[in-house]
């Protein structure tokens, strides 16, 4: 992770390494600004005095992480061909890990405990009734991941120079998802509805086989309950699975082909029936986090997860939140 540097007024320059840092500090050139994230502040220099890049912050919103990753781009010419290519230069690297899951755990307990406090008390009339929500109100646990990606870059903003920001406005097509027979064969064989579908499948299923935990390897589609016996399209009916399991399992009921293996058929079934609150909130989140970054005052551009998934396998790169995030947009 680079060291942030500001000048002796407090104006963010070009980040360094921490040998630099350490030898500037040492030196007696520098003074430690902040702790975390990590970041000196130079005594005897000014914004004018040195030649800085222009910075761009790229974000990976997600539903438990959120990539953060603060990258300078260049363009370069290619002398032989004479193209014109992209190249991203990666600073830092941040994952925020969200609590949403407590917050609502939290509210939960609080309101229990308030139901028992009261229900012991003279009777009440029903408050409820008289309680509207502004526009655009999120719960509190969805609140949360909006305004502390936004913190995060507020707070980056100041110690970087950061002239753009970049959000991969991903969407999951929760209607189709949940029920892929509600319309017509154009929507169902949509680009969106394809990608969204396999991606959110890498995600629940941990990028593994459900048979046999094999990693690392193409993974297909695969139906719980097979197709050729009434086993719908339904995100509850599929799972991923490699290529020999996917053989090997055929048309046969899951409970046949685990017949020896009760652990691993219960976890399958019960992972099979997870809800998809995760698919929810960035949807529900999305839009309100890009309208958030609009009031910085820079411009923010989006790009779709089908780009950024393509940028990530094009260049090879290893699935994780903040390399997620450097493959948001051109790469």
């Amino acid at each position: 992770m680079a060291v942030f540097v500001l000048d002796k007024r407090k104006q963010p320059l070009m980040p360094c390494s921490e040998q630099r840092a350490r030898k500037l500090l040492q030196a007696g050139c520098a003074c430690v600004h902040r702790r975390f994230p990590f970041s000196i502040r130079i005594v005897d220099r000014k914004v004018s005095d040195c030649v800085v890049q222009p910075l761009t912050i790229k974000l990976d919103p997600g539903s438990k992480t959120t990539g953060i990753a603060l990258v300078r781009e260049s363009e370069t010419v290619d002398p032989e061909t004479g193209k014109v290519k992209n190249t991203v230069n990666v600073v830092t690297l941040i994952e925020l890990t969200h609590r949403g899951r407590q917050i609502s755990d939290a509210l939960t307990a609080r309101r229990q405990m308030r139901r028992r406090r009261r229900g012991n008390l003279r009777y009440r009339a029903p408050g409820f009734l008289n309680r509207t929500k502004p526009v655009g109100w999120l719960a509190p646990s969805l609140q949360h991941r909006v305004d502390t990606t936004w913190a995060w870059v507020d707070r980056l903003q100041c110690l970087a120079p950061v002239t753009a920001i970049a959000q991969e406005l991903v969407r999951f097509d929760m209607q189709h998802m949940e029920n892929p027979e509600i319309s017509g064969v154009e929507y169902q064989q949509g680009t969106l509805a394809g990608y969204e579908t396999r991606e959110y499948l890498l995600e629940k299923w941990g990028r593994e086989c459900a048979y046999c935990g094999l990693k690392d390897v193409p993974l297909q589609v695969e139906h719980i309950h097979p197709k050729a016996k009434v086993g719908g399209n339904r995100i509850s009916n599929l799972t991923l699975a490699c290529e020999p399991c996917n053989k090997k399992k055929g048309a046969q009921e899951i409970e046949k082909f685990l017949l020896k293996d009760h652990k691993r058929l219960d976890r399958i079934l019960a992972q099979a029936k997870r809800p998809l609150k995760d698919a929810a909130a960035v949807n529900a989140t999305r839009w309100a986090l890009f309208n958030a970054l609009k009031e910085m005052g820079l411009p923010v551009t989006t790009g779709s997860g089908g780009l950024t998934k393509f940028n990530r396998s094009r260049l090879a790169i290893p699935k994780t939140h903040a390399l997620d995030a450097v493959c948001v947009l051109e790469c």
